[in-house]
């Protein structure tokens, strides 16, 4: 993902198990490509809801090229796979682009 805010943190091989695992509160990780059009489609919706949701939800982007190592723990396997963690293990995982409205609805169930 181009990163296109201040509010979705990049994380990589070296930072993941801190950033996400260790998290105190929930974290959204997009795993993208630069090569997959649909994952550069969903960045602006991730950095909106990185915004609106920042008291309750961090928002990370992890290159699956770039970071081979977190992808293969994790089974992604299409690009973009969203995965929601929570204190440290991932709860819920969604595969491709979808729009902003059906995203925040499928991250408020995963949530509860």
């Amino acid at each position: 993902m181009a990163v296109t805010s201040d509010l979705v943190t990049v994380v990589t091989e070296e930072t993941f198990a801190e950033v996400v695992l260790g998290s105190d509160k929930p974290v959204l990780v997009d795993f993208w490509a630069q090569w997959c059009p649909p994952c550069h489609m969903i960045a602006p919706v991730l950095a909106e809801i990185a915004a609106e949701q920042v008291d309750t939800l961090r928002v990370c982007t992890v290159n699956a090229d770039e970071n081979p190592g977190i992808a293969r723990d994790y089974q992604v396997m299409s690009m973009p796979t969203l995965m929601v963690f929570r204190d440290g293990v991932p709860v819920r995982s969604y595969v491709g682009a979808r729009p902003k409205v059906r995203l925040v609805a499928e991250l408020a169930d995963a949530l509860r």
